[in-house]
């Protein structure tokens, strides 16, 4: 390959603009309290390239067999060192558990969030006994270490990402958490005592009122049980509301509820916006009902889940839904309000519509105009008008009602649009341009499609049509485009969730990566690129979102010395320099101690076997950055200090002997000389002493 001079002077102007590095300011240490760090900047001046740096970026692209694509691509998602990102990626971890945190375009990962999984780097789960984080993660009394964390929602204000908080489902446990986007911690954990497991986790309503967790297999309500015969009588499926206090930021358990719905597996949900505000929509699949037995010569259950030729998008009236449980008109299961299903039917709170089989996902567009469902049997993407769906409601148009009497409104009332898109479509999500983009599973692309209605202005093209596929690599489960499930789309980036990565990266043994492909939809028409291939090989994410940079408002450093990150305030009584301390009250013991580089103070800390043990921990820095760890070996003790964090734990010391303590995050120069010694004296030796 040979790559012309104008062909690679016009490459290099894009690599020289692209990678315009921006100066940032090293300012001294800031002293408490810190005034507000902003990042300073600089744009460098960028001179023309010269021949000779043509000359050997054409020497350097044919001897890497790069094509002019490629360095397009390499312009277009190349970040230098102390440029922002743009966006912002929130990916869920799959079986991790945690949330993972990207760059876009650069596709840099910038954070791991722990979430249901105990994580030691960050100290999340390591506190000793009595620690919070593994206390919520039990389930009934019992320790659950891991989660299959799917779906995260942000926060939202009017339909659009405010930046505030994240939730996040975890599919195996039926768990919901709340994350802060202050400090990037998880806050709170919520689990359903409704169902095992679930999958339809989260989704938000506009103004985040309502958390929304869809179910999944359907089960005996409250962890109760039946015989698989009695599947149709006592098995259910439900749909809960956790309500969200954004003063808080916590959901409030005592005043959320869910729904009892038939035994089809519900799947995902979205609030409709605008003017579907107030409608819920849930997917369900296998309105079959069919429960398996191949031990039994029976068909399958992804045969029997298979037969019928649609299956069941069920609507929900959620301000309808409130106010009949706000009159008390629940049921109380396993200590928790659910309407029943008779009642939803007689208060006009829920709907069935025939949708596309084997569904995953239903998305509203971001004018609240329609409801795009897709269904992975079907190469069709089937779009909803919710305007004739509330007047279908409101004229009873129905075609029937299912087994369990609820009404199932006329599929062509309802109806607005069938686009092909090709084969295994699954997931939808939009741009700023009047696009709408879908995931083919089977096909191994990205489908660009256009909206009809009102979206028939931001574009030439015929509406619900077609536009163009790009392939990926391989297997694309969901996908997401910026804010592109919000009532204002960016445009610009669409993130492609592989499910396999075969070929596209060294074989690190029979496991492998998913893959997460970055493609430009920048430009309408035909043109729709991959930039970028991303391995994630920490867990299998299932969905994310991609929310503006400038949107978030992170802190550099808690905002006072002795900040408690699980209740968000100054700890009263948190160890200050100059008053740290063992105070020992017969034999429970507390030790008050400060870390700033290079040391720890105490440095020796005398205790005795037996004692119980209440360690406090302040880490006084107020420079970004100035992060410090402290660990205890052979106590299963890990601590992470952010700059004026406080932390608490607690341990019973019954195993005598000289511990050394460290900082455990490499934090100066004499980082390893920050540490000091637990000695435990054993109760032999106090009996020789008397």
């Amino acid at each position: 390959m040979k790559l012309s001079r104008f062909a690679a002077r016009g490459v290099l102007a894009i690599a020289f603009a692209a990678a315009g590095v921006l100066a940032t300011s090293h300012a001294a240490l800031a002293q408490e309290p810190p005034a507000p760090r902003k990042r300073v900047r600089k744009e460098k001046e960028i001179a023309p390239p010269t021949q000779g740096q043509l000359d050997a970026l054409a020497k350097l692209a044919v001897a890497r067999k790069l094509t002019p694509d490629d360095l397009m691509a390499a312009a277009k998602t190349y970040m230098p060192s102390g440029r922002i990102d743009d966006y912002i990626l929130f990916a869920s971890g799959g079986q991790s558990g945690q949330v993972f945190v990207l760059g876009v375009p650069s596709m840099r990962l910038l954070r791991s969030i722990s979430v249901f999984t105990p994580e030691s780097w960050q100290g999340y789960g390591f506190g000793g006994e009595k620690d919070p984080v593994r206390e919520r993660l039990k389930i009934n009394g019992k320790s659950v270490d891991w989660g299959d964390s799917h779906h995260p929602a942000l926060s939202e204000t009017k339909g659009e990402y405010d930046g505030q908080f994240l939730f996040i489902g975890d599919k195996a446990n039926a768990r919901v958490a709340v994350i802060d986007l202050r400090d990037f911690e998880t806050k709170q954990i919520v689990k359903n005592p409704l169902t095992v497991s679930d999958h339809g986790g989260a989704f938000v309503t506009p103004d985040t009122d309502y958390v929304i967790e869809g179910g999944q297999y359907a089960t005996v309500l409250g962890y109760g049980y039946a015989p698989i015969d009695d599947y149709q009588k006592s098995y259910r499926g439900m749909i809960t509301f956790w309500k969200f206090d954004r003063a808080r930021g916590r959901i409030d358990e005592s005043k959320s509820f869910a729904m009892e719905l038939p035994p089809y597996f519900q799947d995902l949900a979205d609030s409709g916006k605008g003017p579907s505000e107030g409608l819920v929509f849930l997917n369900s699949f296998n309105t079959e009902m069919a429960t398996g037995g191949i031990e039994d010569g029976k068909p399958p259950i992804e045969a029997g889940a298979s037969q019928r030729d649609m299956d069941y998008m069920h609507i929900i009236d959620l301000h309808k839904a409130e106010a009949v449980y706000k009159a008390g008109k629940v049921e109380t299961i396993n200590g928790f309000a659910v309407i029943p299903m008779a009642t939803s039917i007689s208060e006009g709170l829920l709907y069935l519509a025939p949708e596309p089989k084997s569904p995953h996902g239903v998305d509203v567009t971001p004018n609240g105009q329609y409801a795009v469902v897709a269904g992975k049997l079907d190469p069709h993407v089937t779009i909803y008008s919710t305007a004739k769906i509330k007047s279908a409601i409101a004229d009873k148009k129905y075609s029937g009602v299912d087994a369990y009497n609820i009404p199932i409104l006329g599929y062509d009332s309802v109806m607005e649009a069938q686009v092909e898109v090709g084969l295994g479509p699954l997931h939808t999500q939009f741009d700023d341009k009047g696009y709408a983009y879908t995931s083919l599973f089977l096909d191994s692309a990205v489908a660009r499609w256009t909206l009809g209605g009102e979206y028939s202005k931001l574009h030439e093209e015929q509406p619900w049509k077609l536009v163009t596929k790009t392939p990926v690599q391989y297997n694309v489960g969901h996908l997401c485009t910026a804010e592109g499930d919000s009532a204002a789309p960016k445009g610009k980036y669409l993130i492609s969730m592989n499910k396999w990565s075969v070929d596209r990266f060294f074989t690190t043994g029979p496991l492998l990566p998913q893959n997460f492909q970055l493609v430009d939809i920048g430009e309408s028409g035909t043109t729709m690129p991959v930039l970028y291939d991303c391995p994630i090989g920490v867990g299998e994410p299932h969905y994310c979102q991609l929310i503006k940079a400038d949107k978030l408002k992170t802190w550099g450093v808690y905002p006072e010395t002795g900040w408690n990150p699980h209740t968000q305030a100054v700890e009263p009584g948190a160890p200050r320099p100059g008053s740290e301390r063992v105070v020992r009250n017969g034999n429970k013991v507390e030790v008050h101690m400060t870390a700033v580089r290079s040391h720890f103070s105490p440095e020796r800390v005398n205790i005795e076997e037996g004692d119980e043990v209440t360690w406090k921990i302040t880490n006084t820095e107020r420079a970004m950055d100035a992060t410090h760890g402290f660990c205890i070996g052979g106590y299963n003790i890990n601590l992470s200090l952010e700059p004026g964090e406080y932390v608490e734990f607690h341990f019973t010391a019954d195993k005598p002997g000289t511990y050394p303590y460290y900082c455990t995050e490499f934090c100066s120069a004499l980082h390893l000389e920050m540490m000091g010694y637990l000695n435990i004296k054993p109760k032999s030796a106090r009996a020789e002493a008397k």
